[in-house]
């Protein structure tokens, strides 16, 4: 079940909306029904949000897009279509119901706070619940508890006007949090904020989004921003959504030169993260392994460094070619243990690539990608970093395809005698 669908919705404003709208499905341009005293505002929008999701709608001034929100919760009314949070249809409900939805489902997050100055922040953040009929100490323990995920819990008996910019935006979105709704609508809600504390607050978003698992749509004028919170990004022009999809998935196509203008300033190393470039580490050892075993595994895969894991499979460190090559002993008896390095250094999937750029430019070791339990998912190299900064993510400079998981080493294909130890397990799995 989808949390938010929206099929087919026009919002026209002024004379004759409803033939305004016909007009429009049949092919008219926007220009041509301005021209007889109607603006069309948004033209046939479809999507689908699910739950959990970042849904990000950006666009220029005058695009729609806040228009496009406001149809969502009823604050608009379309000219036409229809809006359904889960299975219920939002557009044509009565006022009553409207205003339970608006209480219980669905939350907004305004740009300018709206915060009522004569009341506490604690008041502030649990007035939703307030309007809702909640009781005093209910609503303020929900209220504080709210506070204390944005990061506010000592701020709760202070006056809006005695924070800054930041922190009343942090009320404002825990007024939302506290409402307990399945779907926060955050209209610009930073724009308003100077740019250092604009960042804080899409981290503080991002990390309540992995905690909580709200279902959001945002609106933002800023690419960046939306290329940053959206698990998936609708970009609008003159009414019309003109192309959907994950940020990566908007960089690598653009669909026309519209969107391609925008993407020239896009910060792609906020964008991309470690999964985009990350390749297969087909070299995965263990540190009692031999010397000529190791070389004869990286010989066959072509690789210059192998990944060394402990027996549960995690990450111990890595080993180059060079290290055992230079160590005088490529068929001599003994382990790989004396030449086992730390990696550049060690990632999860998730970090993105503006957090890899010194790792991967300072050392001449792979930087390794490593899931929350330690073990490899799979490696970064300079050039497909590099790659990606210029618009090509999908492809390593060996060719090989970015995104793939770590493989063992298939010792059948070590040449006898020299196969790790014989032991299938040391191909890079857990043993016992």
């Amino acid at each position: 079940m989808t949390a938010l669908r929206v099929e087919g919705l026009y919002k026209v404003f002024g004379r004759r909306p409803e033939e305004a709208v016909a007009r429009l499905r049949a092919g008219a341009t926007a220009d041509e029904v301005r021209a007889t005293g109607a603006t069309p505002a948004v033209i046939d929008a479809s999507f689908a949000v699910q739950p959990g999701e970042i849904f990000v709608v950006m666009g220029l001034s005058g695009s729609g897009k806040s228009t496009l929100l406001r149809m969502l919760n009823g604050l608009l009314e379309p000219t036409a279509g229809s809006v359904f949070a889960g299975e219920e249809q939002i557009t044509g409900l009565d006022d009553k119901r409207l205003r339970e939805v608006r209480q219980r489902r669905m939350s907004m997050v305004f740009q300018h706070f709206a915060l009522l100055p004569h009341r506490s922040v604690a008041e502030n953040a649990g007035y939703a619940l307030e309007v809702r009929g909640v009781d005093r100490r209910t609503r303020l323990a929900a209220a504080r508890e709210a506070l204390a995920m944005v990061g506010l819990e000592g701020e709760a008996d202070r006056r809006p006007d005695e924070l800054s910019g930041g922190m009343q935006q942090r009320v404002g979105l825990a007024r939302a949090l506290a409402s307990e709704a399945e779907i926060l609508l955050m209209d610009e809600a930073f724009s308003a904020l100077d740019p250092l504390i604009r960042r804080e607050m899409q981290d503080q978003l991002l990390d309540l989004q992995r905690r909580l698992g709200r279902t959001i749509v945002f609106i933002t004028h800023d690419l960046n921003e939306a290329m940053r919170l959206g698990d998936r990004v609708a970009i609008m022009r003159s009414g019309r959504i003109v192309r959907t999809g994950t940020p990566e998935d908007i960089l690598a196509d653009p669909g026309d030169d519209y969107v391609a203008r925008f993407l020239a300033d896009v910060d792609r190393s906020r964008v991309y993260t470690a999964a985009d470039v990350m390749t297969d580490a087909d070299t995965v050892v263990h540190a009692d392994d031999s010397p000529s075993a190791v070389l004869a595994a990286l010989g066959v895969h072509g690789d210059t460094s192998a990944l060394v894991v402990d027996d549960r499979g995690g990450l111990t460190g890595v080993v180059t070619e060079g290290d055992l090559r230079d160590a005088g002993r490529p068929g001599g008896a003994g382990t790989i243990a004396a030449h086992v390095r730390p990696p550049a250094a060690r990632v999860a999937a998730t970090d993105p690539l503006a957090d890899l750029l010194g790792p991967v430019g300072t050392s001449d070791l792979p930087v390794v990608v490593v899931d929350d339990e330690g073990h490899p998912s799979g490696v970064v190299h300079p050039g497909a970093v590099l790659a990606a900064l210029a618009g090509a993510p999908a492809e390593e400079a060996d060719g090989r395809p970015a995104g793939v998981p770590v493989d063992a080493v298939p010792v059948d294909a070590v040449p006898a005698p020299e196969r790790i130890d014989e032991r299938p397990e040391l191909a890079g799995g857990p043993r016992g």
